[in-house]
């Protein structure tokens, strides 16, 4: 990415979800906000669509992401960087 346009970006870190499509995977970002009766904390969550076009990511894995161009009718965002890479949760138990 250029340096000059990559700070006027929105960046978000998410966990992959699903990365089944081909260059594409699905990210959510969690986040809590209080309830504005109860006063309690509550989990909310958003869902991104992200173009990986080496097919890196894989489900589990926490991303950096950025914000981009339109790619398709729901993809806005592009891999940045994979922060952490976790366990495959369809592959739990097989060796």
């Amino acid at each position: 990415m250029d340096q000059k346009f990559e700070n006027k970006r929105k960046s978000v870190v998410a966990k992959v979800v699903s990365s089944k499509p081909d260059k594409t995977f699905i990210a959510i970002s969690e986040y809590r906000v209080k309830h504005p009766i109860y006063k309690k904390f509550v989990k909310r969550e958003t869902k991104y669509v992200v173009h990986d076009y080496k097919n890196q990511a894989r489900t589990g894995d926490e991303v950096e992401i950025l914000e981009s161009r339109p790619l398709s009718k729901t993809k806005r965002w592009v891999l940045k960087s994979i922060k952490r890479t976790g366990l495959n949760p369809e592959l739990d138990g097989v060796i």
